[in-house]
């Protein structure tokens, strides 16, 4: 019989057959070996995908006139050498070398570079790699797991993991463009894991690394894949991503009120020329200094950047319709825009 001075505990006895008891805290233990079997579920997920992946991962020197002039991470995307990193890894380099992860080393040749998107492609003559595929368009979401892989010291190859924080995303590119519908990772990056790729559990490419804020607690950033896709097929085919232009200079302005009624514009935002280059498309269209582009083929032109992502190849010495505000009229003019330079 228990006395009054005894102070019960909440415990579980289990009787094995042989007759033996086992005591243990009753809701803390069962919640432990909960919590212990997911950790162990998403930590084997993460080493599945690096001991997979981390095979095409590769880290690259790059030298500009016999000096040294940075390096980063790439990963392969094609049996026969292609390499996927930065362009503000490559840009500029007069030779590259990569160095594999079973500690090999090979000299790359740049094949082309993109500073709108900093994406570039690297290729080292080989056959027969290991290999990333990208994820389909559009598979990554919110909260799902991101590992992220980098060789940023030689050999000696990193793996970290989190989860996608958000999507689309805008970054500033070095070349002054907007990369659109960039992946937000809390997956942090070590300096020199810009150009590796960030993973899904699968171990398919959902972005390509590029990007840390220091000061914004670590938020890190990748191209997301679809982009990449498109961006690196241009690469190599042709070494560069072609781009139409009209040869202005402009800012993004406000439209009066008035006008936006008057005209009924679905946007109140413009973009002002401020100059034009001489015997450029937007000159010989009869644009002039001081008109507001309000839209390109009935699509809205509110800022600069929206005016570079309309001004794809597909523009490229074809009629473009453009309307534009001159004083409190609104005009419509053709150009035809050029392959930038």
């Amino acid at each position: 019989m228990l006395g009054e001075g005894f102070i019960m505990r909440n415990w579980i006895m289990n009787i094995s057959d042989g007759g033996g008891a086992d005591f243990r805290d009753d809701p803390s233990e069962a919640s432990i070996d909960g919590d212990e079997k997911i950790l162990d579920a998403y930590s084997q997920t993460v080493s599945n995908v690096f001991e997979t992946a981390s095979k095409a991962v590769v880290h690259i020197e790059v030298k500009g006139n016999n000096a040294p002039i940075g390096s980063g991470s790439g990963f392969f995307i094609s049996p026969d050498g292609y390499i996927v990193t930065n362009s503000h890894v490559v840009h500029g380099a007069q030779s590259v070398r990569v160095f594999l992860a079973d500690g090999r080393s090979v000299s790359a040749e740049l094949i082309g570079d993109d500073p709108g998107t900093d994406l570039a492609i690297v290729r080292a003559d080989m056959n027969e790699v290991e290999h990333l595929k990208f994820a389909d368009t559009g598979s990554a979401r919110p909260g799902q797991i991101a590992v992220a892989i980098g060789s940023p010291m030689g050999f000696q190859q990193t793996v970290t993991a989190g989860i996608v924080s958000g999507l689309g995303r805008s970054l500033r590119a070095r070349s002054g463009r907007l990369i659109d519908n960039v992946i937000q990772t809390d997956a942090a990056l070590n300096p020199g894991n810009s150009g590796g790729p960030l993973l899904d559990s699968s171990g398919r490419v959902i972005g390509v690394n590029t990007a840390i804020i220091y000061s914004a607690q670590g938020i890190c950033f990748s191209i997301a894949s679809d982009i990449a896709r498109w961006v690196t097929a241009w690469l190599i085919k042709e070494g560069r991503v072609r781009r139409s232009y009209l040869g202005i200079a402009g800012r993004k302005v406000p439209l009066v009120r008035k006008l936006v009624n008057l005209y009924g514009l679905e946007h109140d935002t413009g973009v002002l020329v401020a100059s034009l280059e001489p015997g450029s498309p937007a000159a010989k269209a009869g644009i002039r200094e001081g008109d507001i582009l309000v839209k390109l083929e009935d699509k809205p032109i509110t800022g600069v950047d929206a005016l570079h992502r309309l001004l794809t190849a597909d523009f490229i010495g074809e009629a473009a319709r453009i309307r534009l505000i001159r004083g409190l009229e609104m005009k419509r003019v053709v150009a035809f825009p050029e392959d930038t330079p």
